[in-house]
């Protein structure tokens, strides 16, 4: 096992972070429970069957990252019980380092996918469009619709028998690893850090 990242002073550096967000049903919880190799999250046909957001450690290739399973995403009254769940997810989505944004290859789009889209460019954090449940060809080309969310190219995927993890691996790399996350502390620390320059203009 790679052993985990360090600071300058001897201490484990906290784990970069990958929320996983969607709609109800969408297959948020089977591939938590395939990237922390557990049966932790349920699993259920049925909308709604996650109540609160799950955390574990989560591994892709050699990828070490904390993964955050949360509730499906409904517009609802904040005082209800949805609500709460819909505040879990925001706060998920505001602590991670990437969000990983789940749709359904096989239903397509829907008002609902638009909707989380629409609040996810609100927020700073990177996102990740996968379409789930993509097995096949049929699926694959399914998964191209989701380009219309205007969230960068999806990467299509299945979950349940584990397909595309090679994709996933690839795009959510920059955001996860450890060296990336070494090389902003130490920059933090030193007050250093490469210049940046912008050239604008027509």
């Amino acid at each position: 096992l790679t052993p985990p990242a360090r600071t300058a002073t001897g201490d484990a550096m906290p784990l970069p972070t990958v929320a996983i967000v969607g709609r109800p049903n969408v297959g948020k919880s089977t591939l938590f429970n395939r990237l922390v190799g557990k049966r932790i999250a349920l699993v259920d046909d049925r909308p709604g069957v996650t109540r609160d957001r799950r955390e574990g450690e989560g591994r892709l290739f050699d990828l070490t990252f904390r993964v955050m399973d949360t509730a499906g995403f409904e517009d609802q009254d904040p005082q209800s019980l949805p609500g709460r769940m819909r505040a879990q997810t925001d706060a998920a989505v505001r602590e991670a380092d990437v969000a990983l944004f789940l749709i359904d290859a096989r239903e397509g789009l829907t008002p609902l996918d638009e909707e989380i889209a629409r609040w996810l460019r609100s927020h700073s954090t990177p996102v990740v469009v996968a379409a789930n449940k993509a097995e096949g060809r049929d699926g694959q080309n399914a998964a191209m619709e989701a380009y219309a969310l205007g969230l960068g190219e999806p990467i299509a995927i299945s979950a349940e028998h584990g397909e595309g993890l090679a994709d996933l691996f690839e795009v959510i790399r920059p955001h996860v690893e450890h060296e990336h996350f070494e090389t902003e502390a130490e920059e933090a620390e030193h007050g250093e850090g490469p210049l940046k320059l912008a050239i604008v203009g027509r």
